[in-house]
C-alpha cells in the first residue's frame, strides 16, 4: 500500500466522486469495493451489511464469486466477519483459515485467500456492517492500512444510514441501520407519546467528511484541542473548585482525559488519513463508544460518559457552536432523548411542543421524573445508549405504561399505539364524567383530593379536575425556569395569579426547595458528596435569610385579604421551624408598619420528610397549624436510598411495613392534636398507594393532575372502613413476613376496585 500521506486521501477523493455519480445503489457499492481493492493492492474487498434479523449479508465484492452477493448470509457471530461485527473491533490475520472462528462458505471461493483484514462499519457506536480485504499471500496488514480501511468504513456507514441500500434488500431483510428498534427501560412518568426525536445534546451534523486542505484540518484540530484544554483549566481555577474536594478530583480526571496523548494522537492520525477534523472526532468517538459499550468493566463504561462529553465539546468547538440549538425551537410532537438531565434543563423546553422524554439514566423518584409527571409528559429511563439509538427527526413512540420505546416503529406498531392513545382519551373522558361528583368513599368518608402544581401552566388543572385545591405548590420551579433570580414583584405576580385561579380553594405554598439536583443557574452550586442530605431547602433559606424573607414577603402581600397557607420543607428539628416562623412574624410586622393589606389568616405548617421529626411530633404539632408528609424524601431517608440511583431506588417497597407504620403514626398523632395531616408525595398518585393511605387514616391527598381521575375513580368505589380493617393486621405482622402490596392488590380485586 502507498504511504498514509497519499493512498487514503486519493481513495477518499475517488470515493467522493463515486458517491456523486447518478448510478444505482448496487452500482455505487460495486464501484466502491473495486476502488478499495485497487487502492490497497488487495485481491479481495467485500462489504457485509447487518440486516434487521441480526444477520450479515454480502452486499458487494471484488475478488470473490459475484454470484455469492445477496446469497451469502452469516449470523451476527458466525465466522471472522461475525467476530468483527460482534466485537466491533478490527481483526488482522495473516493465516485466516487457521483461526478458530473461520467459517468455510464454498459459494464465495475465498478458500484460496490467507490474509484477512476486517473492520466494523460503525455509526454512533452501533455496528452497521463489516468491510473486509483479503490477499492470497500470508501477510499482516500494517497500521496505515487498518486506518485507511476504518476511514473508508466511516463513509460507507453514512451511505448505509441514509437508507440508500434499502432498495436492494428483500422485504423484511432490510439493513439494520434504519430498522425499528424496541428498547425497554424503567417507567418514569405514565402515558403514551408519539412524536419525533430531539437530542438534548445534539450531535454536530457533519456535512463534509473528506479533507480538501489537510494542513488546514490539522491546524483546526490543534486549535480546537487547545481551546478545549484552556476552558477546562479555567473551570478548575473557579472559586468553588480551587479549594479541592472530591469534585475537584473528578474534574482533574476529566482534564487528564482531555490532555491524554493517546486520544489526541488518534485524532491526528484520523485526520492524516484524509478526514476533516469533525469527521476524525466522530470516527474516534464512534470506535471508542463501540468498544466501551461492549466492555464488562463498569469503570470503563462510566468513563464513556466523560469521553463522550469531551467529544461533544470538541465538535462544538470545531463547528463554532458554543451551545446546543435553542430549546424553544422544537418541532411539533418533540420526544426528547438525553443521557441524563436535571429538572431545570427539562423546564427549559417549550412544554407545549414536548410530548415525551427518554433518558439513559434517571429513576422514577428522581426530580426530573417528578417534574415530568407534574407536566404530564410520558417518560422512560434506564435506556442503554439512548442518545445513540436514534437520529434527530426519527419517529419514536414512548410507552410510559410499560417502559417500552419504539424507534422508527413499523406502520402496524404505530397504528396500534395510535389506537391506544385514542382509548386512553376515551378513558380520560370517563374520568371527566366524574369531575362534578363529590369525592366521597362508598361508606361516606369525604376525601380532599388536591393537586400538586408549580407553574402557571398547571393552573387550568384546578378547573379540569374540580379538585379541592392545591396541596403543594412548588415555588422553586419559578426560580428554576429563569436565568435570573425572580424579583419580589415577579414572585408576587405569580402567587397572586395562583390564589386568583384557586378562588375559595386552599393553596399550600411550599417555600423555596432548591439544592441537590435542583440547581439554579444564577446561584453558585456547592459540590457535595450527598446532595440530598446537604445544603438545600430550609437550610439554604435560613442561611440566606434575605432570599427567604423576600419570598415570604411576596407570599404575604399576595395573600392580602384572604387565607394563606405556607409550608416549610425539610425541617429536621423543631428549632428550625421556630426560626422560619419568626421570619414570617417579622415580615408581617414590616407589612403592617408600611400599611400593606394583610392576609385574613396565615396557617403555617411543615413537611414531614426527615425521620428525626418523627420523634418530635408531639412538640411540633403543638406549634404548627398543619403537617404534610413528603413521602418521596421520607422514604429515601428512612431506607438510606438514593432515589436517583437505579441500583437501589427499587430495592425497598414504598408499601412495606416500616414506611406505612411511620405514616400511620403521623396521621394518628395529628388527629389527636387536632391538626390536619395530608400527604403530597408521589405515593398518593398511584391508586394502590392512595388506597393504603386512606386505610391508614389520611383524608387529604395531593397528587399530580394526571393521576386525579384514576385515584378518584378508585375512591368512589372504596369502603374506607374495610380498607382500614384490611391494612391494620398487615402492619402488626412481623416486617417482611409478607408482601403488603400483594395483599392490598388482593383486597382491591375482591372489592372490584380499578387500579
Amino acid at each position: 500500500m502507498r504511504s498514509a500521506s497519499s493512498g487514503p486521501r486519493v481513495l477518499l477523493r475517488r470515493l467522493r466522486e463515486v458517491m456523486a455519480e447518478p448510478v444505482s445503489a448496487q452500482e455505487r457499492l460495486d464501484k466502491i469495493v473495486v476502488l478499495i481493492a485497487a487502492n490497497m493492492v488487495a485481491e479481495v474487498c467485500s462489504t457485509y451489511v447487518l440486516r434487521v434479523d441480526n444477520t450479515l449479508e454480502l452486499y458487494a465484492t471484488e475478488g470473490l464469486n459475484r454470484d455469492a452477493v445477496h446469497r451469502t448470509v452469516l449470523t451476527a457471530h458466525e465466522g471472522l466477519v461475525g467476530l468483527v461485527a460482534s466485537e466491533a473491533t478490527p481483526l488482522n490475520l495473516s493465516d485466516a483459515q487457521s483461526h478458530p472462528a473461520f467459517s468455510f462458505r464454498p459459494e464465495t471461493g475465498e478458500e484460496i485467500y490467507n490474509s484477512f483484514l476486517g473492520v466494523p462499519i460503525l455509526r454512533a457506536g452501533n455496528t452497521l456492517g463489516v468491510l473486509v480485504v483479503q490477499n492470497r499471500a500470508r501477510r499482516t496488514y500494517v497500521e496505515e492500512e487498518v486506518e485507511a480501511l476504518q476511514t473508508t468504513a466511516m463513509v460507507l456507514a453514512e451511505m448505509i444510514a441514509s437508507g440508500e441500500l434499502a432498495a436492494l434488500a428483500q422485504p423484511g431483510l432490510e439493513p439494520a441501520a434504519r430498522h425499528s428498534i424496541r428498547q425497554t427501560g424503567a417507567i418514569l412518568s405514565d402515558g403514551i407519546a408519539l412524536g419525533h426525536v430531539v437530542l438534548h445534546e445534539p450531535r454536530v451534523v457533519i456535512t463534509n467528511y473528506i479533507a480538501e486542505d489537510l494542513p488546514k484540518e490539522i491546524r483546526r484540530l490543534e486549535t480546537a484541542l487547545a481551546k478545549l484544554r484552556a476552558d477546562l483549566d479555567r473551570m478548575l481555577e473557579r472559586g468553588d473548585v480551587v479549594d479541592g474536594g472530591e469534585h475537584r478530583e473528578v474534574l482533574e480526571a476529566y482534564r487528564m482525559f482531555a490532555n491524554d496523548h493517546g486520544w489526541s494522537h488518534r485524532l491526528q492520525e484520523a485526520v492524516a488519513t484524509g478526514l476533516t477534523a469533525e469527521a476524525a472526532v466522530e470516527r474516534v468517538q464512534s470506535d471508542t463508544r463501540a468498544r466501551m459499550l461492549r466492555s464488562t468493566d463498569p469503570y470503563l463504561r462510566d468513563r464513556l460518559h466523560d469521553l463522550e462529553d469531551l467529544g461533544h465539546r470538541l465538535m462544538r468547538q470545531l463547528a463554532g457552536q458554543d451551545h446546543a440549538p435553542s430549546r424553544e425551537q422544537l418541532p411539533e410532537n418533540a420526544i426528547l432523548i438525553a443521557r441524563a438531565m436535571g429538572p431545570a434543563a427539562l423546564l427549559d423546553y417549550d412544554r407545549k411542543r414536548l410530548r415525551g422524554l427518554v433518558l439513559e439514566e434517571g429513576t422514577a423518584n428522581s426530580h426530573v421524573a417528578i417534574v415530568a409527571r407534574a407536566l404530564g409528559i410520558p417518560a422512560v429511563g434506564e435506556v442503554p445508549n439512548a442518545p445513540g439509538i436514534a437520529d434527530p427527526g426519527d419517529p419514536i413512540i414512548v410507552d410510559g405504561t410499560s417502559g417500552a420505546i419504539y424507534v422508527r416503529p413499523s406502520a402496524e406498531i404505530e397504528s396500534a399505539y395510535a389506537e391506544r392513545v385514542r382509548f386512553r382519551a376515551r378513558r380520560q373522558a370517563q374520568y371527566l364524567a366524574l369531575r362534578d361528583k363529590p369525592c366521597v368513599t362508598r361508606d361516606g368518608q369525604p376525601i380532599d383530593l388536591m393537586i400538586n402544581a408549580g407553574l402557571l401552566i398547571d393552573l387550568p388543572h384546578l378547573e379540569d379536575t374540580n379538585c379541592s385545591g392545591i396541596g403543594l405548590f412548588r415555588t422553586e420551579l419559578q426560580f428554576m425556569v429563569g436565568q435570573n433570580l425572580p424579583r419580589t414583584s415577579e414572585q408576587l405576580a405569580l402567587y397572586r395569579a395562583v390564589l386568583d385561579a384557586a378562588g375559595d380553594k386552599p393553596v399550600t405554598f411550599r417555600t423555596l426547595d432548591i439544592g441537590g439536583d435542583k440547581a439554579v443557574p444564577y446561584m453558585e452550586t456547592i459540590a457535595e458528596e450527598n446532595p440530598a442530605l446537604g445544603w438545600r431547602a430550609i437550610r439554604l433559606g435560613l442561611d440566606r435569610p434575605g432570599l427567604l424573607r423576600g419570598q415570604v414577603r411576596a407570599l404575604l402581600r399576595a395573600g392580602g385579604g384572604r387565607a394563606l397557607r405556607i409550608m416549610f420543607p425539610m425541617i429536621a428539628e423543631v428549632a428550625e421551624f421556630d426560626q422560619a416562623k419568626a421570619i414570617i412574624e417579622r415580615e408581617l410586622t414590616y407589612l403592617r408598619q408600611h400599611g400593606h393589606a394583610l392576609p385574613e389568616r396565615v396557617d403555617v405548617g411543615t413537611m414531614v420528610e426527615v425521620p428525626a421529626l418523627l420523634y418530635q411530633l408531639d412538640e411540633l404539632l403543638g406549634k404548627v397549624d398543619f403537617v404534610s408528609v413528603g413521602s418521596n424524601d421520607l422514604f429515601q431517608f428512612m431506607f438510606a436510598v438514593d432515589r436517583g440511583n437505579s441500583k437501589v431506588s427499587n430495592r425497598f417497597d414504598t408499601l412495606s411495613a416500616p414506611i406505612l407504620r411511620a405514616l400511620r403514626d403521623i396521621v394518628t398523632k395529628a388527629k389527636a392534636a387536632g391538626k390536619s395531616a395530608s400527604l403530597c408525595g408521589e405515593m398518593a398518585s398511584q391508586p394502590l398507594g392512595a388506597l393504603a393511605l386512606i386505610g391508614l387514616g389520611y383524608r387529604s391527598l395531593s397528587l399530580s393532575a394526571t393521576a386525579h381521575g384514576p385515584v378518584k375513580a378508585m375512591i368512589l368505589d372504596l369502603d374506607a372502613k374495610k380498607a382500614e380493617a384490611a391494612i391494620t393486621p398487615l402492619l402488626e405482622a412481623p416486617s417482611g413476613s409478607m408482601s403488603i402490596r400483594d395483599r392490598l392488590k388482593d383486597f382491591a380485586d375482591a372489592e372490584g376496585l380499578a387500579l
